[in-house]
């Protein structure tokens, strides 16, 4: 990938991160309306409200044919940017008060279909102390891990945007924890296996915590690098997490036939209000769209919107603002407008390949289901002759700012060009079974402190002193324990310590 100046400006065109998200977000989001509880779109950190409560806010959607499972085909949504590992003593749980939604439009008509509903309940067995786990964590149902979360699914079918069924197809699932880190949670891999679960009818689930799969360069918010791209390349996401959403389901329950297989996916999340009502606050089709295409007069709006209305937004996509931005820092002449090669890429779909037949122009993320997965996958995706990548869909792997740079920057009206932001690759290698995402950063990084091995573990001290005793009394320690909780972690291993100095001393005495 050259630089981002074609006059040879230094490797990798971070502002084109922009640009790229321009594409990919450019066309497939420049376009929406507000209608709240509808659908909208959203990334990291993308738009004044939503930047505000991450809880909510979508930050990337993935869609692809299973890899290993052809038969199936993969969703994965996530949420809650830039999860700081050790970012306790709450971390990151999902919010309760939440719709989170995968939506299908299977017939092109930028109106869901099918909506795979999650909710989120969390359990407490201990609230008397500040700690996340009390001790290490071997399953998801140790008896240390004192702040669990589980979920329900609800499959809602629906005709003409009126719900014409609602199934429960996942029950009290429990959810992978936060990697508090190694003492807390030696083995997090085996935590994570135990959280997939298989559904009846051939479907798989996951919810939990995963290294965030995005790759870029997102310092090109301090002016475009100032015209200066010397430092451009490092994965401003390394090291971040993400809460997961992954389904995956047999192709044929969201397809409209074996002979439209192309699908149209968004995910949203819904607020509870004060007067008890959802009301849509997070939309994401398409990568990077709320940042870099709409102004800021239009994020909030387009977060309360829905694609079935989004050609309110449309010159946001044929006259887009950031190659005339481009053109006036690093000299490349921006494409001429209006940019219909953009609308017809990213809003309708790419023609003989994940374009549905009469479509409805809007920002979905589009794939078409009967394209099987390629052996060797390419980075570039359709843009490199692999019509398994983005933008038909997109995978862990897709390096979507590269290639929608390209496109934005004129790739598709003549403007060759080979741009990108000198970022091709996670930091972390993808996981080749379901749900395929990286293993989150664990939250202690360094090496395990002194008193974590042995028979005096400190690990096992904090769960005996935060469990109620029997006292020789006959009563409880319930107060002293209470007093442990408040008073810091060195307060329980003094109190633990106490108590069994004074349950020692009250035995010889007997």
């Amino acid at each position: 990938m050259t630089a981002i100046s074609r006059s040879g400006t230094g490797r990798g065109v971070a502002a084109l991160v922009c640009g790229a998200l321009a594409a990919g977000g450019l066309a497939a989001a420049g376009v929406t309306a507000l209608e709240p509880g509808a659908a909208a779109a959203s990334s990291h950190r993308e738009a004044p409200l939503i930047s505000g409560t991450p809880q909510y806010d979508n930050t990337d959607l993935y869609a692809f044919v299973s890899p290993d499972k052809p038969d199936t085909t993969t969703l994965i949504a996530n949420w809650i940017p830039f999860e700081e590992p050790a970012g306790g003593p709450n971390f990151f749980p999902f919010a309760e008060d939440a719709q989170y939604d995968l939506r299908v439009d299977n017939d092109g008509d930028a109106r869901e279909d099918l909506v795979f509903r999650y909710t989120f309940t969390t359990h407490v067995k201990n609230d008397k102390t500040f700690l996340y786990n009390t001790g290490p964590v071997e399953s998801l149902d140790d008896p240390d891990l004192n702040v669990t979360q589980t979920y329900d699914i609800e499959l809602i079918r629906l005709k003409n945007l009126r719900s014409v069924s609602r199934t429960k197809i996942a029950d009290e699932v429990p959810v992978a924890p936060s990697n508090v880190g190694k003492a807390s949670m030696p083995d997090y891999a085996k935590l994570r296996a135990q959280a997939v679960r298989e559904l009846p009818g051939g479907a798989t689930t996951f919810a939990g915590q995963a290294d965030d799969p995005f790759f870029l360069d997102l310092r090109v918010f301090d002016l475009l690098y100032g015209g200066n791209l010397t430092e451009v390349g490092n994965d401003t996401l390394k090291g971040y997490n993400v809460n997961s959403i992954a389904l995956q389901v047999p192709t044929d329950l969201i397809t409209e036939s074996a002979h439209q297989p192309v699908v149209g996916i968004w995910s949203t999340t819904q607020r509870k209000n004060a007067q008890g009502h959802f009301r849509q606050v997070s939309r994401l089709g398409n990568p990077l769209v709320n940042e870099v295409v709409n102004p800021l007069k239009d994020k909030d709006v387009f977060n309360a919107s829905t694609p079935r209305d989004d050609a309110r937004f449309l010159k946001n996509v044929t006259n887009p603002e950031l190659p005339g931005l481009i053109e006036a820092i690093y000299k490349i002449k921006a494409p001429d407008e209006p940019r219909n090669d953009l609308v017809d890429v990213f809003l309708k779909g790419v023609k003989d390949l994940n374009q549905p037949p009469h479509v409805t122009p809007s920002e979905q993320l589009r794939l078409n289901t009967s394209v099987k997965p390629a052996k060797h996958p390419k980075r570039l995706g359709v843009l490199d002759g692999d019509t398994a990548g983005f933008p038909n869909g997109r995978r862990l792997g897709d390096d979507v700012i590269d290639a929608a740079l390209q496109v934005v920057e004129g790739e598709l009206v003549g403007a060759k060009n080979d741009l990108g932001d000198a970022v091709d690759a996670n930091d972390k290698k993808f996981d080749k079974a379901f749900p395929y995402l990286a293993l989150p950063t664990e939250g202690s990084r360094g090496p395990l402190a002194k008193g974590t091995s042995g028979d005096t573990d400190v690990r096992s001290q904090l769960g005996d002193a935060l469990r109620p005793a029997v006292s020789a009394s006959g009563g409880d320690d319930t107060s002293l324990i209470a007093l442990s909780a408040g008073a810091g972690a060195l307060g329980v291993l003094l109190i633990g310590a106490a108590l069994a100095w004074w349950r020692r001393g009250r035995a010889r005495a007997y």
